[in-house]
């Protein structure tokens, strides 16, 4: 019995805390220690007495076994009600492993891997439910259809972020589907790198590729492509950094997947700094503080050893935290150089200015002074992603999603120029849509990035940022003039829709891309155009490139995620047949792992 008494304490330690009353109420130890026994004596009675009594008490109360639970445990019909506990090795030790690739052993994607040690073990299905309703997403209905002969013009704001991915990702390897405002489709799409054609020169940063092609989910409409590729710096030309790690330390960032994988993650882009870039360190929990000055990065074991004392306690004063750190890059501006406040944290703010208009406001203000801005998210449970978006939306910053170390490895190390040296901000684009050639049009994605006519020519709106070597593709669905798949009716007392008369010169035009950037130093913006039409058309899916074949099939993806409202003919295993088929090199393994996430959402889904 004292053995049972034993295993009930132990267990009540190291169980959740469903678990843990249920033992209390089982053995009633309330000063129970690891072994089970009480921690003194009372008044002239033994420890053997008080351990006989208690054993009295409840073999008095305790439930007798059913006869067919006895007949079930026999034919091992019933599984343990304990599980053994998951070792775990202590935040200071996983900060301090050698952070090399082989250090993270899951497979990008792989599905069944053994998750990194500093990654908990996925909770029961209600539990991760009831911190799933606790995560903040903003709310964005699917951009709708629109008529080209009544209003041909789209604009928005050129998104490069990722984390709607690696949230998605992380939902399916826990087995839930993501909530539909957690999939941005146009972030699923940007998390891949593409092959489009590289600019050769800094102040002319984009060369714009263009695809026409048919449509994987609808035979009587045609996807547009557009996609650009910033132009990538030689190591040798690049400016130097002048970062100011922000690191949220209060107690909501204390379990194993935010402030232990902060410190991995940032290790990790040590290595990928030069000699003479620059490192602080601010932090904010009850209160901001300086944890290390400006450092120079040949100086790792410093900062490492700052990075390493970081601990988890207190609330949140995030807006603190963030003039703080935006008060030490502007100490240490560099005007040849970039600067940039990156902010890790799972965004619960909730002290001092803690709404999301106030921080927003004071992002815009603070983004005046020349300091780029990114956003690091960790976590889950309370996980604000409404928040970090708004943040990096305007505060010339992108927005990136850290589940595990490689997603650590893929941001800060492999694609750590892109994330950290912008080669152009406040990039829009614009589409004039041909109502010659096209009936009607749908921008798939951006819905948080869309831009009203009149702001594209004006320098005055923010927009995205993009950064050296970086990505970023977009997709239209249209209807051709004459195609079945039309939506809209015309109106009955309106003049009917008609193809205008176009130019001869023209004729043979879907679409008019424009773009507008600012070069990182410059307050004004430059402007490029090209046509979209047949000479850019694929005659069939087939012969489309790799690239835009996969960036189909994903799209496909998250609009059947948000509800499949446009792609309801298309089913899981066509998409996974489609990205499979276009996997192309797939040097790291993207795209293998998106197909399987393909097979989970299937799985996941209702039939």
């Amino acid at each position: 019995m004292q053995n049972r008494i034993a295993i009930g304490g132990a267990a009540a330690c190291l169980l959740a805390v469903p678990l843990t009353a249920a033992l209390y109420s089982q053995y009633g130890v309330p000063g129970a220690g690891v072994e089970g026994r009480v921690e003194a004596p009372t008044g002239d009675r033994s420890v053997a007495q008080i351990d006989a009594e208690k054993r009295d008490a409840q073999d008095a109360v305790a439930p007798k076994p059913k006869l067919e639970d006895k007949a079930k445990a026999g034919a091992g019909l019933v599984e343990p009600q304990l599980a053994p506990p998951v070792a775990s090795a202590p935040a200071e030790s996983l900060a301090a492993q050698p952070l090399t690739r082989e250090a993270a052993p899951v497979a990008r994607g792989r599905v069944g891997v053994a998750a990194p040690s500093f990654m908990p073990a996925p909770p029961p299905a209600d539990m991760r439910q009831a911190e799933e309703d606790r995560d903040r997403f903003a709310a964005k209905d699917q951009n709708g259809v629109k008529i080209a002969a009544t209003d041909p013009v789209s604009t928005f704001s050129i998104d490069a972020d990722t984390a709607s991915y690696s949230w998605t990702r992380r939902s399916l390897m826990q087995g839930r589907l993501p909530s539909p405002d957690a999939v941005r489709i146009e972030e699923l799409i940007n998390y891949f790198p593409y092959d489009y054609a590289r600019p050769e020169r800094a102040d002319t940063p984009f060369r714009p590729t263009a695809t026409v092609m048919p449509t994987p989910w609808n035979r009587d409409t045609k996807l547009i492509r557009i996609g650009i590729r910033g132009f990538e710096a030689a190591p040798a030309v690049r400016p130097k950094a002048n970062l100011v790690f922000l690191v949220d330390v209060s107690g909501s960032m204390s379990s194993a997947d935010k402030l232990p994988l902060v410190k991995a993650s940032l290790k990790l882009l040590l290595d990928q700094l030069r000699p003479d870039d620059s490192v602080a360190l601010v932090t904010y929990a009850g209160t901001s503080g300086v944890a290390m000055q400006p450092t120079k990065a040949s100086d790792r074991e410093a900062i490492s050893a700052a990075i390493d004392s970081l601990g988890a306690g207190g609330s949140t004063a995030g807006a603190a935290g963030i003039e703080e750190a935006y008060r030490l890059a502007r100490k240490n501006f560099d005007p040849k150089g970039v600067n940039r406040v990156m902010i890790a944290t799972d965004g619960d703010f909730n002290v001092g200015t803690s709404d999301d208009d106030g921080l927003q406001r004071l992002i815009e203000t603070e983004r005046q002074s020349g300091v780029f801005l990114s956003v690091l998210g960790f976590g889950q449970g309370n996980y604000n992603d409404a928040l970090m978006q708004r943040l990096a939306q305007n505060g010339n910053g992108t927005a990136a999603y850290i589940d595990q170390l490689e997603e650590a490895q893929k941001v800060l190390s492999e694609e750590a120029t892109a994330t950290l040296f912008p080669i152009a901000k406040d990039v829009k684009i614009q589409v004039e849509f041909n109502p010659a050639a096209v009936s009607e049009y749908r921008l798939i994605g951006y819905e948080t990035r869309m831009l009203a006519r009149e702001d594209f020519r004006n320098d005055k709106v923010d927009a995205g940022e993009v950064g050296s070597g970086a990505t970023v593709t977009a997709l239209y669905e249209i209807v051709p003039v004459g195609s079945p798949a039309r939506l809209t009716e015309d109106l009955r007392y309106g003049a009917p829709q008609a193809p205008a008369a176009p130019t001869a010169a023209k004729a043979d035009e879907y679409a008019f891309l424009k773009m507008r950037y600012k070069l990182p130093s410059e307050d004004v913006s430059r402007e490029l155009s090209q046509p979209i039409g047949r000479a850019q058309e694929e005659a069939s899916l087939a012969a489309a490139p790799d690239d835009a074949r996969f960036a189909a099939a994903v799209a496909a993806f998250g609009q059947k995620l948000k509800g499949g409202k446009y792609v309801s003919t298309m089913g899981w295993d066509e998409i996974a047949a489609l990205a499979n088929g276009a996997k192309g090199e797939d040097r790291w393994g993207y795209r293998a792992g998106f197909v399987r996430l393909v097979g989970l959402a299937k799985a996941l889904s209702p039939r």
